[in-house]
């Protein structure tokens, strides 16, 4: 008995960015403007935003339209930005000292961003 893939005709491309260097909130501000929009578009609207998660997601964007363009799965261009979502991921504790021995906590935070294009 021969077995059958089921396809369900939808073709995703996706690319993750972890330990980006930097805040979920910034990086959250970009990906909610570009969700949505046709990959090229997408690219065009980060590259003149003055935000620097612009830069990063931009990045990642390109990275996942290559991915597309590898599995020669659809015109990367054309494909829609159906998920860009940005988590927390770990945070780096760094001391700074401060007067009469103290020392104060300083948490600089990285992100996931992980983008997926759909036809």
């Amino acid at each position: 008995m021969e077995s059958k893939k089921l396809t369900t005709g939808k073709v995703e491309s996706k690319a993750i960015h972890r330990y980006a260097r930097i805040t979920p909130q910034k990086a959250r501000r970009v990906a909610k403007l570009i969700v949505g929009k046709d990959a090229g578009t997408a690219t065009v609207m980060l590259k003149f935003m003055p935000y620097r998660g612009a830069k990063l997601v931009n990045k990642i964007l390109r990275s996942a339209m290559a991915n597309a363009e590898q599995k020669e799965a659809a015109e990367p261009e054309k494909m829609k930005l159906v998920n860009v979502f940005v988590d927390q991921g770990p945070m780096m504790r760094r001391m700074m000292p401060r007067a009469m021995g103290r020392a104060n906590i300083i948490k600089k935070k990285t992100s996931h961003i992980t983008v997926v294009l759909s036809e």
